[in-house]
């Protein structure tokens, strides 16, 4: 019971799922698991949330932004993307909650995201469209990774996203020795730094981008969205770019609701459409 489009297999599900457990939903309708999984032999976690029946869903990939327990994602948080109708896994990364290893900030915390998507496209309930990826904050950096190597991404939603991380080195004080313990020094670890922005490379990116952001982002200045859209317009990328008003980084719920409608009519006229 493979899923549509004969990208996944019962066989990969086997390989990389240690253990899926249902746990209590936030809403009726919805079901909520908290998997276990192999990422690179480490045992790592996340959520999966889907409609109660048995599908066939559109498939997403959130990936949560902070580090830690600082920006853990919550049930909460992909709720609305079930509602809408996906079947959603959220990577809490390794070295976070139980899961072993060391988060990296988009280093190999990256296969995380690339196994989990691979475990997700086995499961039977996945339909055969294209997954789409969501990253949120730093989680845009790990979003951006996936959609530039895993030829299942069809579609990137970039929200309130780190784009250039060097930009963030130079804005977010509060985050230079964090950044200079995980990732390195700007001025001495450059192709870390590069690695980690996806504006040095999204010509490398061959699907449709959603750039989403506030012009009020207190932690991730509206500058990031605007050079990523740069780019894309300068290299003829398929791009659309939204910006919401007076907005802090986490969104107010009516707006978070606007947000998230967005990002499905997006979908279903860019990626599935």
């Amino acid at each position: 019971m493979a899923s549509g489009d004969g990208n996944g297999s019962v066989a990969d599900a086997a390989n990389i799922l240690i253990e899926k457990r249902r746990i209590s939903s936030p809403c009726r309708g919805i079901h909520a698991y908290l998997v276990t999984y192999r990422s690179q032999g480490l045992a790592v976690q996340g959520y999966y949330m889907k409609p109660a029946g048995r599908g066939p869903y559109p498939t997403m990939i959130y990936c949560r932004g902070g580090i830690g327990r600082v920006g853990m994602v919550t049930l909460t948080r992909i709720l609305p993307a079930s509602i809408r109708g996906f079947a959603v896994f959220a990577p809490f990364y390794r070295g976070t909650k139980g899961s072993e290893g060391r988060d990296e900030f988009g280093g190999e915390d990256r296969h995380d995201v690339y196994s989990a998507l691979k475990l997700l496209r086995s499961l039977p309930e996945a339909g055969p469209q294209p997954t789409v990826v969501v990253g949120f904050s730093r989680g845009s950096i790990n979003a951006m990774l996936a959609a530039r190597d895993c030829p299942e991404i069809g579609g990137a939603i970039v929200w309130g996203g780190v784009t250039d991380l060097r930009l963030t080195y130079e804005e977010r004080i509060d985050l230079r020795r964090m950044l200079k313990r995980v990732v390195g020094h700007p001025v001495k670890d450059v192709a870390a730094y590069e690695e980690r922005s996806p504006v040095c490379w999204i010509d490398r990116v061959n699907i449709p981008v959603l750039i989403m952001h506030s012009n009020q982002d207190e932690n991730v200045s509206l500058r990031h969205a605007v050079m990523l859209a740069d780019k894309m317009e300068e290299l003829g990328a398929r791009h659309e770019i939204i910006i919401y008003d007076g907005q802090p980084h986490r969104f107010s719920p009516e707006m978070l609701e606007r947000a998230w409608d967005d990002v499905v009519a997006w979908v279903r006229r860019e990626v599935h459409g």
